[in-house]
């Protein structure tokens, strides 16, 4: 019995928490890749227990919240998408409607 960590259970809950901190600070959509990239090494290390449950000692918790946090990470990029979207919507209304006529710039 070689006991050893899951392999890419780290790198599942590394991603994920990197896609809700890229989502939330950095680059917004973009964050949604991390959050793919998140959630294939979640499938792989998954994929993995369920080979050889009796191998791996420890793992299967980072595993769950790293995928838990990827989902996350998409729906915030998905928020900050729709938000962006919208910010830039309301600008061109504004600007093809009319509604700087009046201003001195």
């Amino acid at each position: 019995m070689n006991n050893q960590p899951l392999p890419g259970a780290s790198n599942a809950l590394t991603f994920g928490i990197i896609s809700i901190v890229a989502s939330l600070f950095c680059c917004g959509p973009f964050g949604a890749i991390f959050s793919f990239i998140g959630l294939s090494n979640a499938k792989k290390a998954e994929r993995a227990y369920a080979i050889d449950p009796s191998a791996y000692a420890t793992g299967l918790d980072n595993v769950k919240t790293g995928k838990i946090l990827s989902y996350i990470g998409i729906g915030l990029a998905v928020v900050m998408l729709l938000l962006v979207i919208l910010y830039f919507g309301i600008i061109i209304a504004l600007i093809t409607a009319g509604g700087f006529e009046g201003a001195d710039f």
